[in-house]
């Protein structure tokens, strides 16, 4: 009988013949969904072990390449520096895409906006706007929730809006620390995985997922809306990647064709995120 041990920022599926057990680690976007794929698929398959934690993108492209992962999950690809760290450590590296993600800003709910356009929000999140008076009726200074460096998702919002975030912004450790910190405060301002809240209609209660726009006058865009994922008008929106040390591809091929089965593109669906078309 498989076995399913929870830890902090670890989850293990672990099976009675694991001489074959995969290590997967990295992007805390992915990480709930690969946990309940992984579980899904040794219902299928009890032959199969996984060990899967998060900690961020970064981590796991880490963990690859000194040996302690098999599998990478990540939220960006990787930079030039990693790709010629693998070189340099004789290290092939196969490229998984898997799902589309986007990227949801987040308010409490009690905050008065429902939208906001790309050049201010990059003006919160440097520290050039500090109080919500200059954006709403709320005279509330704005405390900003984001994530650690190692961060893909942190990396990709930088590098969207051209930022450099403010030291005054809090770095928390995935996405389950951004939601409730901004669900208990009031003046909080924070980005998570779309995927996290949007199959979650407790957590939807408590925030308010912000619509995106580019400029002032244009269009705002919501990032769980599957219309404007599937015609690339959300800001915010990206691959998922997963990085399989070449050694490692015939024992982690079998998850990765579940994946992309109907059953896993379905699960992908049902967990908020969009399926990669091929």
């Amino acid at each position: 009988m498989n076995k399913i041990l929870v830890a902090i920022g670890v989850f293990s599926l672990i099976s009675c013949s694991n001489n074959n057990s995969v290590k997967m680690k990295g992007s805390d976007t992915e990480v709930n969904l690969a946990v309940n794929l992984a579980e899904k698929y040794t219902e299928l398959n009890p032959d199969f072990s996984i060990a899967i934690s998060g900690g961020g993108s970064g981590l796991g492209i880490t963990s690859l390449l000194n040996g302690q992962a098999d599998i990478a999950n990540s939220s960006r690809p990787l930079s030039d520096e990693e790709i010629q760290q693998f070189k340099n450590a004789g290290i092939e590296v196969r490229t998984v895409v898997f799902a589309e993600d986007a990227t949801a800003f987040i308010v409490h709910k009690d905050l008065p906006l429902e939208e906001i356009d790309t050049e201010t929000l990059g003006k919160i999140l440097r520290g050039d706007i500090t109080n919500w008076s200059e954006l709403t009726s709320s005279d509330l200074p704005i405390n900003i929730y984001g994530r650690q460096s190692s961060s893909g998702t942190h990396s990709f919002v930088k590098k969207k809006l051209k930022i450099e975030f403010t030291n005054a912004a809090k770095e928390m450790t995935g996405n389950a620390q951004i939601l409730e910190g901004v669900k208990a405060d009031k003046t909080g301002i924070g980005y998570v995985g779309a995927g996290y809240v949007a199959h979650d209609p407790n957590a939807n209660t408590a925030i308010k997922i912000l619509k995106i726009k580019e400029s002032p006058t244009s269009t705002a865009y919501s990032p769980i809306d599957a219309h404007t994922i599937n015609n690339s008008l959300y800001f915010f929106q990206r691959p998922l990647y997963q990085f399989v040390i070449e050694q490692s591809w015939d024992k982690v091929k079998p998850f990765i064709h579940f994946e992309k089965s109907a059953k896993g593109k379905k699960m992908i669906e049902e967990h908020g995120y969009y399926i990669i078309e091929e």
